[in-house]
């Protein structure tokens, strides 16, 4: 997969000596720094510096304690932005992890389409010889919601299935393995035809609560929904009555709102709903995924060539 196929990029920054700079100390660093070496920069200050690696995606609100003036790149970890979003400015790129952990996150999406389909999650809870139910996922109608990295691995994943493949895009451009790309204004349409739901994407004031309850009454009975993008793309409240009606045939949520979710939660109690904290993209996973972007994004920083991930500080991601 080439990454600029959905990933943004921007007005090359020209030619740079590759003074970076890997802040804060933490565990990450360490594996950033030979990244960066590896491409040809040099890892010194922020205040000497005239980029910056931003290591700590828990820690958002010590960010501007390290952006120096003649700082004209930020890389971010994480393709979410959202607690950066107040301190993104116009005056430097701003790039982050989009499209980073997408083949990490496609295949746990495939593993939670995979369980509920044959019903592993509800015979796991169980404590009896259960009668036999599930269904296949072969030649199934799956709608993605996003079009970016997370969608492209997952199609991929889902061709051997002969899996029948719609996008929901902000753009119309062709996706491969894609049956058809539609716009947000086109999903009512097709959620009455569709038995697999997949949540990929971005949060922005369009998209949360893009699943309420009117849009998963549209869906049939036997229709599922994954969610691996943010908690807040769907209304909780809404998701629970849905299950407990059987309006829906069940629920894989690797995010959820709140998050994390807390014990006694009524989506704890539904056999049918698989929850996983937010690991679609461990750790362990993702540092050796995000080192690789970042020997990428510094040797094109320092040739002067365009970053990968670049942030759209109008949308919002």
């Amino acid at each position: 997969m080439t990454e600029n196929k959905t990933l943004q990029k921007v007005t090359p920054l020209g030619s740079r000596e590759g003074l970076i700079a890997i802040e804060p100390d933490n565990w990450r660093k360490e594996a950033l720094i030979l990244a960066t070496e590896k491409a040809g920069g040099t890892v010194c200050s922020a205040d000497e510096a005239t980029a910056l690696i931003w290591s700590a995606p828990e820690n958002p609100e010590l960010l501007p304690n390290f952006v120096r003036e003649q700082h004209d790149w930020v890389q971010l970890p994480f393709a979410g932005i959202e607690p950066f979003l107040a301190m993104l400015d116009e005056r430097r790129v701003w790039s982050c992890g989009k499209g980073v952990y997408a083949s990490a996150v496609a295949e746990h999406a495939l593993a939670m389409i995979l369980s509920l389909k044959r019903g592993l999650v509800s015979y796991s809870k169980s404590e009896n010889w259960e009668k036999p139910f599930g269904s296949n996922l072969l030649n199934s109608r799956v709608l993605i919601l996003g079009g970016g990295g997370i969608a492209e691995e997952l199609i991929s994943m889902l061709n051997p299935f002969g899996c029948s493949i719609t996008v929901i895009r902000k753009s119309l451009l062709p996706i491969s393995g894609c049956d058809q790309v539609l716009y947000l204004d086109d999903l009512d349409v097709v959620l009455p035809e569709t038995d697999v739901v997949v949540v990929a994407l971005a949060l922005t004031s369009e998209t949360e609560g893009i699943i309420n309850r009117e849009r998963l009454g549209l869906l049939p009975s036997h229709a599922i929904v994954i969610n691996v993008a943010r908690g807040k793309h769907i209304i909780t409240t809404d998701l629970v009555n849905a299950l407990k009606s059987k309006d829906i045939a069940g629920a894989g949520l690797d995010v959820t709102d709140p998050e994390p979710l807390p014990a006694g939660h009524d989506l704890w109690g539904f056999s049918n709903c698989l929850i996983t904290p937010h690991i679609g993209n461990t750790p362990e996973m993702g540092i050796a995924l995000l080192a690789q972007r970042i020997e990428e994004n510094v040797a094109r920083y320092i040739a002067g060539e365009d970053l990968l991930g670049c942030i759209d500080i109008g949308a919002g991601y």
